[in-house]
């Protein structure tokens, strides 16, 4: 296995994919994840973490819709939920940069 950080960098910034085509934002990483996973060190765990918060991101886009009904409680979620996608994955392509472990707020833990 080598160590290869910018492939790291690059997966976590694969997620913001989704600000250029309207999609894509889990099946990018999850491709570079699978097919490296085996290859560069560490991409194991950083896949897990990338593919656990976009999995968690559709699950509560999926609770938000129901919301917008409730006071308009689901738009506030979406909005939330917009500047966590694109916050998140800059912060911890920086940590993968240099060298520590991702960390996701409100990520479930789906993938172990």
């Amino acid at each position: 296995m080598k160590e290869d950080r910018q492939l790291l960098v690059i997966t976590h910034l694969s997620q913001l994919v989704t600000l250029i085509t309207g999609f894509g934002s889990l099946i990018v990483p999850l491709i570079l994840w699978v097919t490296q996973k085996e290859r560069v060190y560490q991409m194991d765990s950083h896949g897990k973490s990338i593919i656990n918060f976009q999995l968690s991101l559709i699950i509560y886009a999926i609770v938000c819709i129901p919301l917008i009904l409730l006071f308009g409680l689901g738009i506030l979620g979406f909005i939330v939920l917009g500047v966590i996608a694109v916050i998140f994955p800059i912060i911890n392509a920086i940590k993968a940069n240099n060298g520590e472990a991702p960390s996701y707020p409100l990520s479930l833990n789906l993938i172990s």
